[in-house]
């Protein structure tokens, strides 16, 4: 079922823009963007400090990096690339008053066009759509050609954190981490609730159905 769009899109969305670093693709295409349009983001402008800075691609409604910024005394940039959903997230950061957090509303293949080489020390996928269709392997979010993105993204040591409820895309994305030069630290197949971990709506919904929660951590290999 398609999304309804939510009312006054547009004008919540113009409100929010001191939030919003990067909308669209800036090209004609996804190709066309990733390979001829460079924007980098000056974090220090942005953000008016040198502290480091983390990811998280598909923030959906934003309660994960609300509650993570809240955390943690680092930057955090996240990208959701359905409008109908960022403007929620958006909106909750700035009602909460958060001053840590900026928004990129693109599709993540084309991240390099905004975010420096080496700059991000980690990403968060976050109950990323598994995509089960062997036809759409390519799309997953820890497929070989997002793998290859985020390598370029990250500092040498930089990390990869995944939670998911799919045992059969948790199996996949470890294989491909391995294979993409990232040394896989922590696996968890039944994640508990409690300590640092930051329980989502989806998480939530997931464990009241009584299905696991798996968690992997990979880093990326380098000096």
């Amino acid at each position: 079922m398609r999304m309804r769009k939510k009312r006054r899109l547009e004008p919540r969305m113009e409100a929010l823009l001191g939030l919003l670093l990067a909308r669209g693709r800036p090209c004609l295409n996804l190709k066309e963007a990733a390979e001829n349009y460079r924007a980098p983001l000056n974090y220090a402008e942005i953000f008016g400090n040198a502290r480091q800075v983390e990811l998280e691609i598909g923030c959906g409604n934003g309660a994960f990096i609300a509650e993570l910024s809240r955390r943690e005394e680092k930057n955090f940039l996240a990208v959701e690339v359905v409008t109908n959903v960022i403007v929620t997230a958006m909106e909750r950061v700035a009602r909460e008053g958060i001053d840590n957090v900026r928004f990129l509303n693109i599709p993540a293949e084309i991240l390099p066009c905004y975010i420096p080489r080496a700059s991000i020390s980690r990403i968060y996928l976050n109950f990323s759509t598994p995509l089960p269709e062997p036809s759409r392997a390519r799309q997953r979010l820890t497929s070989p050609r997002f793998l290859a993105i985020y390598s370029d993204l990250l500092q040498a040591g930089g990390e990869i954190v995944q939670k998911t409820d799919s045992e059969e895309f948790f199996e996949d994305s470890l294989r491909n981490f391995e294979a993409a030069g990232f040394d896989v630290v922590s696996v968890d197949r039944d994640l508990p609730a409690g300590g640092d971990n930051i329980v989502t709506e989806y998480e939530a919904a997931f464990r009241a159905q009584g299905k696991p929660i798996f968690r992997a951590v990979a880093k990326r290999r380098g000096v």
